[in-house]
């Protein structure tokens, strides 16, 4: 029930989320947000009602931005709940049993155009009351629509209530009178009075009304209204309201409504509440209208509010994680060459204390490699070897030969013999190696 109606509140809100509370952009959404409740037949004075407390509200307000859609639905909500305050209810069961301590019989008047389903509506009101442990007589008031009697009769047998009736053609305060009267004399707790379906321009017809109510005096007015049938029921509910005033109205075939409008309508334009909803056929589909169950259906449960707004926290505090953090680290391990040979001291606090080549510039890697004809290391021994050799170097001030009593790093290629052939093999292929000799720090640089 009612989507049209929860999707315009909902998109109002999350407008009003994405904007500045600035009165121009609060115009803009007011106005969507104005179709959007047309759309769903929502009278023009529950609109201005509704955009007027809006305005109060967020104009100059300082909410955090993060919460304007949520500001904005509870405004929404307590509107609509307010406008339902205003209207107030009637405990029909309650005030029921007064006057049935009292001995005396409660009177309901019931009044709407034909096709509303007002007769069938009746019936499901005299369920309800037997259903309450109260005893019931049907006063078959409309005596101008062809078979309402017979329909009304019908009703009674299947519920097993007494129906008192006339010809077609008499007068319908008469019948009235007769139902009251028989009421009294049978102890009857309540009389449900069917009144003739008329269109609420017919003034005719409405002074019909009028007198029936002068002649019993009925202790409760209700309008019966189509859902379904949108600002035609409200319009209809003012005019009647405007005649005789009703104490509460019903609204038919509400399980269909996909608007929802006419029930704020009627309630602001008539400032009478909505006592039941019509839900169905059958005879025990008559809901009690419940504020919270319209409030919850049209905006959802109040704590889904909050809910909605603690799920983003996590996502926002997730996303800066990798991006802020991960990326830079990434971006330092995979290109170090720049870094490294500008500025060593940091690459060597993040070289682990297994490399022997710690403290030692690349340039002084590779000059001593040129000047020395030093191969790259093949263990771990070798390494520490030729570390140790090159800081002496250094320590001894960069020579750019050996002291003689010092020996080569790498004596291995004396203890080889070859061929000059393989000699020159050896040489070439050196002088390709050289690049490869510069390129790294054998081993613990990145190529």
């Amino acid at each position: 029930m009612f989507e049209k109606l929860r999707n315009a509140f909902s998109l109002a809100a999350k407008s009003f989320g994405e904007k500045e509370l600035k009165e121009k952009d609060i115009d803009e959404v007011l106005f969507e947000l104005e179709i959007a409740l047309l759309e769903s037949d929502v009278a023009t004075e529950v609109i201005d009602s509704i955009k007027d407390d809006l305005k109060k509200q967020l104009i100059g307000s300082t909410v955090n931005k993060d919460k304007i859609a949520e500001t904005v639905k509870q405004e929404l909500r307590k509107s609509i709940s307010n406008m339902f305050n205003d209207a107030g209810t009637v405990d029909i069961l309650s005030n029921i049993q007064k006057k049935k301590e009292k001995g005396e019989p409660y009177i309901i008047s019931f009044m709407g155009i034909n096709g509303t389903g007002k007769t069938t509506t009746i019936a499901k009101f005299a369920n309800l009351l037997r259903e309450n442990k109260y005893s019931v007589v049907i006063a078959a008031a409309d005596t101008y629509r062809a078979g309402a009697i017979e329909q009304i009769s019908e009703h009674g047998k299947r519920l097993n209530v007494k129906v008192i009736a006339q010809n077609y053609g008499s007068d319908p305060a008469a019948v009235a009178r007769d139902a009251v009267l028989y009421a009294k004399s049978h102890k009857i707790d309540c009389i449900l009075i069917d009144t003739a379906g008329r269109m609420q321009t017919s003034k005719n017809l409405m002074d019909q009304i009028s007198k029936i109510n002068k002649v019993v005096n009925p202790d409760l007015k209700l309008f019966v209204g189509d859902s379904l049938a949108g600002n035609d029921t409200v319009s209809q509910a003012r005019e009647f309201h405007n005649y005789t005033k009703f104490d509460g109205a019903i609204l038919t075939k509400s399980d269909a409504d996909a608007r929802g409008g006419s029930a704020i309508s009627i309630v602001k334009v008539t400032s009478s509440p909505i006592l039941y909803l019509g839900v169905g056929q059958e005879y025990s589909d008559l809901k009690s209208f419940n504020k919270e169950v319209f409030l919850e259906t049209i905006f959802g449960p109040e704590e889904s509010v909050e809910e909605i707004k603690k799920k983003p926290e996590p996502k926002v505090e997730l996303k800066p994680e990798p991006k802020v953090e991960l990326k830079p680290e990434s971006k330092v391990e995979l290109k170090p060459e720049s870094k490294v040979e500008l500025k060593p001291e940091r690459s060597t606090q993040e070289i682990s204390n297994d490399d022997p080549f710690v403290g030692i510039s690349t340039q002084d890697i590779e000059k001593y490699s040129d000047i020395f004809d030093v191969s790259p290391p093949e263990s771990d021994d070798q390494a520490r070897k030729l570390a140790a050799d090159i800081r002496k170097w250094i320590s001894a001030g960069r020579p750019k030969s050996k002291p003689k009593d010092e020996p080569k790093s790498k004596p291995e290629p004396e203890m080889k013999t070859k061929d000059e052939s393989e000699e020159e093999d050896e040489v070439d292929s050196e002088k390709d190696e050289k690049p490869i000799k510069k390129r790294s720090l054998f081993g613990w640089l990145k190529k």
